[in-house]
């Protein structure tokens, strides 16, 4: 094929026709350099995705917090929580703690 024959082609005179390349450039402009491009709009789309299960967690999260309040309401429950968690003592008491070997660092 000669220059000639290329530019009688169907094809050449379709892609060298001013409206498509004015659309095609517009079409790749939109895609990938647009400040609203795709690329942007699918990382946005994947950061909203993140959130929204984080948000699902945070939820969960709270929920369990609530059960947990409800719960050290009770008078007997709070002691129990008080003991175990900052070890609080009754005046008349004493604690001891017990620490088994495998649990204490012996690396030094």
């Amino acid at each position: 094929m000669n220059l000639k024959q290329i530019r009688e082609s169907r094809w050449f005179k379709f892609g060298t026709n001013i409206y498509v390349l004015v659309s095609s450039f517009f079409i790749i402009w939109m895609l990938f350099f647009d400040t609203n491009s795709f690329r942007i709009l699918w990382s946005l789309e994947s950061k909203i995705d993140d959130l929204e299960r984080q948000k699902q967690e945070l939820i969960r999260q709270i929920q369990d917090d609530r059960i947990f309040i409800k719960k050290l309401s009770d008078s007997i429950e709070l002691e129990k929580f008080g003991r175990e968690n900052y070890y609080l003592k009754k005046a008349d008491e004493e604690i001891f703690i017990i620490e088994f070997r495998d649990s204490l660092d012996t690396s030094s």
